[in-house]
């Protein structure tokens, strides 16, 4: 099993707006998608995940509502909003800016 990762700061926001683009999802489900997308290296703890998902709601980038999860248990339910989504596309284009910028330096620093 891979060595799970620490997050750069904010990273874990722009990963659960990634995961609530399929459709509405519950903490733990958002924090299983994240780590079978990830192939196990992306491990969040629930110590990390609900402030991040208050913190993220708090913003109106996401909203909430209480339902029941498939094991028939009262769970809250997290759904990207209208802002939120255009929030996730400016991330992953500074995301994508980002990466790229720091693998052109990884790359100088090498030669």
């Amino acid at each position: 099993m891979p060595t799970p990762l620490d997050l750069p700061q904010g990273t874990l926001d722009r990963l659960i707006l990634r995961a609530l683009r399929l459709g509405p999802q519950h903490g733990w489900a958002i924090s299983q998608r994240l780590e079978q997308l990830s192939s196990a290296v992306l491990q969040v703890p629930q110590g990390s995940l609900y402030p991040a998902l208050h913190r993220l709601e708090r913003r109106g980038w996401i909203t909430s509502t209480w339902g029941v999860s498939d094991h028939n248990r009262q769970a809250r339910f997290y759904e990207l909003s209208r802002s939120g989504r255009k929030q996730l596309d400016r991330e992953v284009e500074d995301w994508q800016r980002l990466t790229t910028a720091v693998s052109q330096v990884l790359r100088e620093t090498e030669s």
